[in-house]
């Protein structure tokens, strides 16, 4: 019995000491370090190929952006195309007709299609005389006296035309206003 003893506790004492290192039939236990050292990898490998995909994001809205950039404008320079074609025609006729009359009328078209033109691309002008001067709206060029009080304060000519594009101000009115 004692024998039996001997060899239970030497067979305990090898599973205890050498139980981790010890081969078994095609399962090899892990230590916690080798453990650890493949969780990093692995997380190492995660974090390479995240920030080669966000370098490729990158460098693709860039290039989108840059070609967003180039053709900003395409859409409004073909829309005036057929305005520029109207303003050739209007020349030739210039230097073929002697009529004022119906060179002002043709001036008068082409000036109606670019302003319709520019509109349709959400462009508006501002009206500005008569109103109140806005520090938001207007630039003050002058001050003039005004007979009436009722003007003061008051836009009374505008030197450029202020103009909205989809309601933002992309450029404010020159104006004279009343004192």
């Amino acid at each position: 019995m004692e024998e039996k003893d001997i060899n239970h506790t030497a067979a305990e004492e090898t599973l205890e000491n050498g139980a981790e290192n010890a081969p078994e039939a095609g399962n090899e236990p892990i230590s916690e370090l080798d453990q650890a050292i493949a969780d990093l990898a692995e997380q190492k490998d995660k974090y390479l190929r995240l920030m080669a995909e966000f370098d490729n994001y990158k460098r693709r809205t860039a290039k989108e952006r840059m070609e967003l950039i180039q053709t900003a404008g395409k859409d409004v320079i073909v829309s005036l195309l057929d305005v520029l074609d109207d303003c050739d025609r209007a020349e030739k006729q210039f230097n073929t007709s002697d009529d004022i009359e119906v060179q002002k009328e043709g001036i008068q078209l082409v000036f109606n299609k670019i302003r319709t033109t520019m509109q349709a691309k959400g462009l508006t002008p501002m009206e500005s005389i008569g109103k109140d001067f806005d520090v938001e709206l207007h630039e003050a060029i002058t001050e003039v006296p005004v007979p009436d009080d009722k003007q003061k304060g008051k836009v009374i000519d505008e030197v450029t035309k202020g103009y909205l594009l989809n309601e933002k101000i992309i450029r404010f009115a020159k104006v004279v206003v009343g004192k």
